[in-house]
């Protein structure tokens, strides 16, 4: 029997359960679907503006919302799982390391969320670049050294004041001035941005030695990715931040205006709460028309995975962002009202690729043998199937390189050409060879071989609770012991962990786990950027990439190559080059392949939620992130 079909049984299974949950207060009517397409709204057509409720007012509107978050009404509150791990540390997206997932990506390669908009949305599922504060299609010049965006007329802050040209180049201006992440992700490749009337920007790139833009992808990911902030706010923060960058980027803004569908309710170390502005721009017929049906978006703060899926089974979660072992007996076996976007292993869209970074701060694991070693006695076959429970292609079925499983990024390398790296794990035998062949040997006969006199002792390390990269972790330290290396694993907070990972330079763990970048328009290319490039090494807060600190003069050189060649076979020849070097260099190893968003949900409260062969082309994107958001607009609560 179809998934499908066994949810619709397990919800009249569940009905009486979840209507002795809800609130005792009346069931609303939804708003009629959302007008929203895959496609950018026609303006030109005649589009049916829903009817305008009238707007109560100020004291009004403070007396009916509830008094605490425990009285949120559930028929009109989504709740979600797995993203928010810890207190949120602030609101401002000029800030590195605000711990606020919902709000504010880790950095500036996020894409839009419920507060901050970008110029266009990023659809990974066909590629698509749709419009969002930007107003239709961006225009490269003749030459693709400028960029020209038009800003959508109808856009608002959430003060009602127009979002701006002025806005989108002074955002950047100020990321670049303060030396934030998005501004160094961007500065390389970005030269200015410029207002040239209130409604156009124009985007300039850096240009290489021939006068070429010396990376036109990542003028495009800008487009997708590049939080704009209001002008006026930021000058407010400068102002009571006497221009101080760190302080600009530390301060917690409380404060903050924002263009999204949604803004702060109520935070603290127990859960997260967005209220919709019923305000929000988006219910211009030149977006989508309407707004997002949930009023509030709540996420509960818990202390690992284990009690986020008792409260995803039990109803408590709406959408869930984590992994959960056999998730299909969830349906099968429990016959709860959860899906997943696809029917069948791996049920989700297989993009990122979690990784193991080695510390290269550490001498002994600049040894080559070493991290060579270790990654070739890794048992991935055991990681795929107890600590993914099968949702993860193997390494048989997809070899490793820099590319993720997806036939388009599979086919930008000869694989034959690497073949001869590839390794598929729990090879012991190869793994000791090497070493000894390394003469790295245990002297005093202790079962440890030692490094430079010394024992070679090693952290594998990943947030606590996160239960799959842990499992995963113990995998990589068993191996370590086969071949005579010392593991331990350490799991702390995740807030701990990230701090000290992206560190300028951490002594605290050797090996370490951080997840890979997506499908994006930049990809592969991004991904070799985010695995090795050196331009990233020395920064403190750190969220672009290569953790480890690698550092290769060739690979710098395919990195600005690869961006501006025509040619199909040059491009395939560099990247094959650059999957070569990796696969001998070893700096960091995937340990598996995940879908970038898990996206299971739970059907008890609300339905119609996105799913592979709807016809919605709605990526499983937590509902939140990037085209992903159109989900709100879809789904409705049970009558």
């Amino acid at each position: 029997m179809k998934k499908r079909t066994m949810k619709v049984l397990a919800l009249f299974l569940s009905m009486l359960l979840v209507l002795g949950t809800l609130s005792a207060c009346k069931s609303k009517e939804p708003e009629e679907k959302p007008a929203t397409s895959t496609e950018t709204p026609d303006t030109s057509k005649e589009t049916e503006t829903p009817k305008k409720e009238e707007t109560p007012s100020t004291e009004e509107k403070a007396t009916e919302e509830p008094t605490s978050t425990t009285e949120l009404p559930r028929n009109e509150t989504l709740y979600f799982g797995g993203q928010q791990w810890g207190a949120v540390n602030g609101w401002n997206p000029l800030g590195d390391n605000n711990n606020n997932a919902m709000a504010l990506s880790s950095s500036g390669s996020g894409s839009r969320t419920v507060m901050f908009e970008t110029l266009y949305m990023y659809n990974f599922l066909d590629g698509s670049m749709t419009p969002l504060l930007a107003d239709g299609d961006y225009q490269w010049n003749d030459n693709m050294t400028e960029i020209t965006v038009k800003i959508n007329s109808a856009a608002k802050w959430s003060d009602g004041t127009p979002v701006t040209a002025d806005d989108v180049a002074y955002t950047y201006e100020t990321c670049v001035k303060i030396g934030n992440n998005a501004g160094n992700a961007n500065k390389l490749y970005i030269d200015t941005i410029t207002a040239v009337d209130p409604s156009t920007v124009v985007i300039k790139a850096v240009l290489n030695e021939e006068g070429k833009a010396a990376n036109p992808l990542m003028l495009v990911n800008f487009l997708g990715s590049f939080y704009i902030a209001q002008k006026d706010w930021i000058q407010k923060v400068e102002a009571r931040n006497n221009n101080d960058p760190t302080a600009i980027k530390n301060d917690p803004g409380e404060d903050v205006v924002y263009s999204g569908p949604y803004g702060k309710y109520y935070a603290d170390d127990q859960k997260v709460v967005f209220i919709r502005n019923d305000e929000y721009w988006g219910k211009d017929p030149s977006m989508w028309g309407k707004l997002p049906t949930p009023k509030y978006l709540a996420h509960a703060i818990y202390a690992d995975n284990a009690a986020s899926e008792t409260a995803f089974k039990a109803g408590e979660i709406d959408v869930n962002q984590q992994f959960i072992p056999n998730i299909q007996d969830l349906w099968l076996k429990e016959g709860l009202p959860i899906s997943t976007y696809i029917d069948e292993p791996p049920y989700g869209i297989c993009v990122n690729m979690p990784t193991a970074f080695y510390n290269l701060d550490k001498p002994v694991l600049q040894e080559v043998a070493v991290r060579k070693a270790i990654a070739i006695a890794v048992d991935y076959d055991a990681i795929i199937a107890n600590a993914m429970t099968g949702q993860s292609p193997s390494f048989r079925e997809v070899p490793r390189s820099i590319m993720n499983p997806t036939e388009a990024e599979q086919s930008t390398f000869d694989h034959d050409a690497v073949k001869h790296l590839q390794w598929i794990g729990n090879d012991i035998e190869g793994a000791n060879k090497l070493l000894d062949e390394a003469g790295i040997v245990d002297t005093n006969g202790d079962g440890i071989r030692e490094y430079n006199g010394e024992n070679i002792s090693l952290v594998a390390a990943c947030p606590n609770g996160w239960t799959d990269w842990q499992a995963s972790m113990e995998i990589v330290a068993a191996a370590g012991k086969n071949i005579g290396i010392e593991i331990t694993t350490q799991f702390p907070d995740a807030d701990t962990y990230q701090t000290t990972v992206t560190s300028a330079k951490q002594l605290d763990y050797d090996i370490f786990m951080m997840w890979t970048d997506s499908a994006s328009p930049v990809q592969p290319w991004g991904r070799l950027r985010y695995l090795m490039s050196n331009e990233f090494n020395g920064l403190d807060n750190n969220w672009s990439g290569n953790y480890g600190h690698y550092s290769n003069d060739r690979v710098q050189e395919l990195i600005k190559l690869i961006p501006t060649e025509t040619d199909p076979a040059k491009l395939k020849e560099y990247y094959t080059e650059a999957v070569e070097i990796y696969l001998t260099d070893i700096p960091s190893f995937s340990l598996m392949y995940r879908p970038d968003k898990f996206h299971a949900v739970n059907e008890s409260v609300w339905t119609g939620f996105p799913e592979q062969g709807d016809g919605l082309n709605i990526p499983p994107a937590d509902c939140t992130d990037g085209y992903g958001i159109a989900a709100l607009y879809h789904i409705t609560p049970i009558e």
